[in-house]
């Protein structure tokens, strides 16, 4: 394997102690993905948070986006930034990247927690991702995207308590803040699969299913449970926007993961 090229990718660090590197979700960036864990989990450790090309300060590449460029790039974003070993927590389509930056830097990565993930999107999950990138091209900040996904990532449960102000809000932020780069991180669901990756997976894993995810469905989270060998389970009652219905709960599972492991 050939060392990755230094990363061009915008990266935050926070915190100190052993290293965490995030790996964020498609057609987001580390502060959605993560935001409202982050402070939490940099109370006891080094939090490294990359953003993929198009997301956050990154910008758009001229190349196609693959798997392996993000799992080498935030990989080595992680030692720019002064670590040489870490675990790593993935979420969503950062899921994929973690194991496959575990599989191509197994002298670097000491744990992984896959949070609302897959190793291979199905018929379902091509199809949510299939009409997001439609509405996403015809009117990127219109409000039947925003509603459709509000409708992908809120738990059922969570949207039913909502109040009218609230959903509007939510609307908003979502019409305003779509990535550039969501198109070309939402293609690589066409060629996404790390199944065989999933049984060279060498380091202690969590997957944490939340269980009322409509975007990525739990029958995803027990593929990768099942294919990773030794890797734990946890279930979190919330949709798949983990950090907005369930940030402590989730921060609480990644550090008391870490801590039992070393990671």
């Amino acid at each position: 394997m050939t060392s990755p090229l230094p990363s061009s990718f915008s990266c935050s660090v926070w915190g100190s102690g052993p290293g965490l590197l995030l790996a964020h979700g498609a057609g987001s960036d580390v502060q959605d993905s993560f935001g409202p864990v982050i402070e939490s989990l940099a109370q006891s450790r080094t939090v490294i948070g990359p953003d993929y090309p198009g997301s956050g300060s990154t910008p758009l590449s001229d190349e196609t986006l693959s798997l392996d460029m993000l799992a080498d790039g935030i990989v080595e974003s992680a030692v720019q930034s002064g670590a040489d070993t870490f675990a790593i927590s993935g979420f969503s389509m950062g899921t994929t990247v973690a194991v496959r930056a575990a599989v191509r830097h197994p002298e670097r990565v000491t744990a992984l927690v896959l949070s609302a993930g897959f190793a291979f999107p199905n018929p379902r999950l091509r199809l949510v991702v299939e009409t997001w990138r439609a509405l996403g091209r015809r009117d990127p900040a219109g409000r039947e995207l925003a509603a459709f996904l509000s409708l992908a990532v809120g738990g059922p449960d969570w949207l039913d308590e909502r109040s009218g102000d609230e959903i509007e809000e939510q609307l908003r932020l979502f019409a305003a803040g779509m990535p550039p780069g969501t198109d070309a991180q939402l293609a690589l669901f066409e060629t996404i699969d790390v199944r065989s990756d999933l049984a060279r997976v060498r380091v202690p894993t969590l997957v944490v299913c939340a269980e009322r995810d409509l975007l990525t469905t739990p029958v995803h989270s027990r593929e990768l449970v099942d294919g990773i060998p030794g890797a734990g389970w946890a279930v979190l009652e919330c949709g798949h926007a983990i950090a907005a219905e369930r940030p402590a709960a989730w921060a609480e599972l990644i550090r008391d993961f870490l801590d039992g492991v070393g990671g």
